[in-house]
C-alpha cells in the first residue's frame, strides 16, 4: 500500500507532462503486446504446417501438398504455395525460387508492421520527459528569483527534484520499450530465416524430384535419351570449339 501512494505521489508531483508520458506508455505497451502476440501465433503456425508439409513433400506428392497450402494461411503456406504452383510446369529452378521470393518480400513487411513505433514511442517518452525536467526548471528559476534570499535554497532544491519527476519517469517508460523493441526485431528474424529455410528446403526437394522424373524418362524414352545426348555432345562441341578459339588466339598473339 505505502508503495502504492509513493508511486501516486510521484505522479503527481512530476506536473503536466507526465500525463502525455503516460499516454506514449500505454500506446507503446498496446503494441508491444499486439505484435508479440501476432508474431508468436506466426512462428507456430508455420512450425506446425511446416511439420505436416515436410513428410508430404519428401514423399513426392506435390498434389496433396498443394492441396495442404490452399487450406492454410500461415506465411509458410503461402510462400510453398507459390513454388509448388509453378511445380511441373516450369523446369528451370530459377523460376520457382524467384516465384517464392515474391511472396517472400509480401510477408516480411506484415511481420514487421507497426515494430518500428514500439521505438518511436520510446524515443518520444524519453524527449517528453526531458521536456518536461526543462520546463520545470524554468519555473523554478522564475519563482526564486522574488523569493526570500534565505528560502531561495530550499525553495530551488525542492523545486528541481519534482522537475526531475519527468526525466525519472520518460526514461522508465523508454527503457523497456527500447529491449521489448530489440526482442522483436529478433523474433521477426527468426520467422524470416525459417521461411527462407523452408522454401530452400522444399525447392531442393521440387528440384531432385523433378531431375529425378527426367532421368526416368530418359531410359525409359529412347527419342528423350538421344536428345538430351545431343545436347550434352552440343554443349561439349561448343566447349571445344571456344578452346580451339582461344588457343589460336593465344598463338597469334605469340607471333606479333
Amino acid at each position: 500500500m505505502d508503495f502504492f501512494n509513493s508511486v501516486i505521489a510521484f505522479f503527481q508531483t512530476g506536473g503536466t507532462f507526465m500525463y502525455p508520458i503516460l499516454v506514449v506508455a500505454a500506446l507503446g505497451a498496446a503494441v508491444a503486446v499486439e505484435r508479440y502476440i501476432r508474431l508468436l501465433y506466426e512462428r507456430h503456425t508455420n512450425r506446425a504446417m511446416w511439420d505436416k508439409l515436410q513428410p508430404v513433400l519428401n514423399a513426392g506428392d506435390f498434389d496433396r501438398a498443394r492441396n495442404l497450402v490452399k487450406q492454410d494461411n500461415s506465411g509458410v503456406s503461402k510462400v510453398l504455395a507459390m513454388g509448388l504452383a509453378r511445380q511441373g510446369t516450369v523446369r528451370r529452378r530459377e523460376d520457382i525460387e524467384i516465384a517464392m521470393e515474391e511472396e517472400m518480400m509480401e510477408i516480411i513487411p506484415q511481420l514487421e508492421k507497426r515494430t518500428p513505433y514500439i521505438a518511436l514511442f520510446s524515443n518520444i517518452a524519453t524527449l517528453l520527459g526531458l521536456l518536461g525536467t526543462i520546463m520545470g526548471l524554468i519555473e523554478a528559476f522564475t519563482a526564486v528569483a522574488n523569493a526570500n534570499p534565505a528560502e531561495k535554497a530550499d525553495l530551488l532544491s525542492a523545486s528541481i527534484s519534482v522537475a526531475m519527476n519527468t526525466t525519472a519517469f520518460g526514461l522508465m517508460t523508454g527503457i523497456p520499450l527500447l529491449v521489448v523493441h530489440a526482442l522483436l526485431n529478433s523474433l521477426t528474424g527468426q520467422i524470416v530465416d525459417s521461411l527462407e529455410m523452408a522454401s530452400v528446403k522444399a525447392l531442393n526437394i521440387i528440384s531432385t524430384s523433378t531431375r529425378r522424373r527426367s532421368e526416368v524418362a530418359a531410359d525409359n524414352d529412347p527419342v528423350v535419351a538421344a536428345a538430351q545426348a545431343g545436347e550434352e555432345a552440343a554443349v561439349q562441341e561448343t566447349a571445344a570449339d571456344k578452346a580451339d578459339e582461344s588457343t589460336g588466339e593465344e598463338q597469334q598473339l605469340e607471333k606479333v
